[in-house]
């Protein structure tokens, strides 16, 4: 066989035995060997692929599938702009620590710096958002063994990378694969004999295992408050927890409303915890950064990789792990949690007060109607914040988002992604424009099963958060329409319908559960106002004050 033929079927066989299940590609002519030899592996029954028209897309989904299985998933490209394409969500997966294994196709050395057609420097491409990148020998017709040897460590050591299995750190991996023409095998048989061989036992090239640490020391007690960030999170006992929804402490006892509760001043003051725990990485609410900047208050932060989130500066100790924490106090907790209980009871009453459906209600009857067992995928502007601030946590739900750098692209791919491998009902909620900014991921490989993948949008026609922040005002009332509120006066129904999936529009409180139960794929869509958003946010805010008074 070729010399690339050879490589690409050496790659994929290697991916598999390294425990790689599913693996995603756009289409290209210089990435030909890589996608006929996934190709062969499909129809082995070795591996399951996607194929998406468009790399965004396609990098978004398989996101998606390495953020909800935790397996690294492949994406491939070919070269060019089309290697450009993945970036945001090379971006997302390094700071989430999603284990993304990047296959950009490219040209050889001696086309590069040439004005070759479809060529630029892909090499280190996306800089130090990955855990590591290697610019991959060009396949030769000689040396087989040797090359053997090098492309199966390869890629062995770019799947542990990308699990983090030594550094405790995972993340995105880049490969970038310089072939020569010719790139269409010159044989059927997919076979790999000889020098072309893996291990016998059909075992990865290489193994390893990941070192343990040991607990670390217990620190003094005195009233101790967790915050639980976008990650997986430790059993933490009876210690009151400010969790965000995608935590992995979320609705295991922690405290409806934190965010809202954290604001009201007077209240924090007369019950400042001495320490604060945290785990996770929390971007969502500006309450819980002022606590962490509180110089009142001593942070201790549990880091599960060797990088750990500070964005106040305020650690004073870090930890691989949680350690004996101090026992809680038991009535300092009690008022923590009965606390919670007065903001949920008020905050329940501002919402059904409203005589339509807003998307602040929108977001916590969603969390409430889903069925036991399914996954949740939220969009990073506000219906994230909403769930956060609004919902009853729920311990028996998967709750995902793209927090890692918050962007908004990209979402429904990475949706349609975890869908794929949650293995039961999946819902999104996201706002008009992140729908919007991803409508090729409503778009289905052909021949492809359709997720059970219902997506729940609140309309407000166009970029309502900043309607709730300092654009908001009204001394920017002039600009806000043209530059923050930007309006796209799309019928979004009909949108979701020429892309292929069923699409209803609903108005009421009581017609949600219906919608919900309808199945995937769908689209619902709740049509909502922006300053309407506002003003209910800032009743919020006070309804909670005053349940506090």
């Amino acid at each position: 066989m070729n010399p690339s033929t050879a490589f690409a079927r050496v790659l994929v066989d290697e991916l598999v035995r390294g425990g790689v299940t599913d693996a995603v590609l756009a289409p290209g002519s210089r990435s030909a060997p890589v996608a006929l030899a996934l190709a062969a592996a499909e129809r082995d029954g070795r591996i399951r692929l996607h194929v998406r028209i468009d790399e965004r897309t396609a990098a978004f989904l398989a996101l998606g599938l390495a953020k909800a299985s935790g397996r690294p998933v492949p994406v491939l490209t070919t070269s060019g702009t089309a290697a450009a394409h993945l970036h945001a969500a090379v971006l997302e997966a390094d700071a989430s620590g999603v284990p993304l294994l990047a296959l950009t196709a490219d040209r050889p050395p001696e086309l590069r710096a040439t004005g070759a057609n479809q060529t630029i420097e892909q090499a280190g491409l996306y800089g130090g958002a990955v855990r590591w990148a290697a610019d991959v020998g060009v396949p030769e017709a000689s040396r087989e063994e040797a090359q053997n040897r090098y492309w199966r460590s390869l890629v062995a050591k770019a799947l542990l990378t990308a699990r983090g299995v030594l550094s405790g750190d995972p993340g995105p991996v880049h490969l970038n694969l310089a072939l020569r023409e010719p790139l269409l095998p010159d044989d059927d048989d997919p076979a790999l004999t000889g020098p072309w061989a893996g291990r016998p036992d059909g075992a990865p090239w290489t193994r390893a295992e990941a070192a343990v640490d040991g607990p670390r020391a217990e620190r003094p007690g005195g009233r101790v408050l967790v915050v639980a960030g976008d990650g997986p999170a430790p059993r933490l006992g009876d210690l009151p927890v400010v969790a965000e929804p995608t935590s992995g402490t979320w609705g295991a006892g922690s405290l409806r409303g934190g965010a809202l509760l954290l604001g009201v001043p007077g209240w924090l003051d007369a019950h400042l915890p001495d320490r604060v725990l945290v785990v996770g990485r929390p971007t969502l609410s500006r309450p819980v950064t002022r606590l962490l900047a509180d110089a009142r208050v001593v942070v201790e932060t549990v880091a599960a990789a060797p990088r750990w989130a500070d964005a106040t500066r305020s650690t004073s100790v870090i930890g691989r792990g949680v350690g004996a924490a101090a026992p809680a106090d038991g009535p300092w907790s009690r008022a923590w949690q009965d606390a919670s209980d007065r903001v949920g009871a008020a905050v329940d009453a501002a919402l059904d007060g409203s005589p339509v459906l807003t998307a602040a209600r929108l977001a916590r009857d969603v969390v409430a109607a889903l069925p036991a067992g399914a996954l949740l995928v939220l969009g990073s502007s506000t219906p994230v914040r909403d769930v956060d601030r609004l919902a009853v946590p729920r311990a028996d739900l998967t709750v995902l988002a793209n927090r890692g750098v918050a962007g908004i692209d990209g979402t429904i791919s990475t949706a349609v992604g975890a869908a794929a491998v949650h293995g039961g009902p999946a819902f999104a909620l996201m706002g008009d424009l992140t729908f919007l900014h991803d409508l090729t991921g409503l778009l289905l490989g052909e021949g492809e099963p359709s997720p059970d993948l219902t997506v729940v949008v609140p309309d407000n026609d166009g970029g309502g958060i900043f309607a709730q922040l300092e654009p908001g005002e009204d001394r920017h009332a002039r600009d806000y329409r043209r530059v923050f509120g930007t309006p796209h006066g799309r019928d979004l129904v009909a949108v979701a319908e020429s892309l292929g999936w069923a699409a209803t529009r609903i108005s009421a409180a009581s017609e949600l559960p219906g919608a919900l139960a309808l199945g995937g794929p769908r689209v619902v869509l709740v049509p909502t106002d922006q300053r309407a958003e506002a003003d209910l946010a800032r009743q919020l805010r006070k309804a909670a004050g005053h349940a506090l008074g």
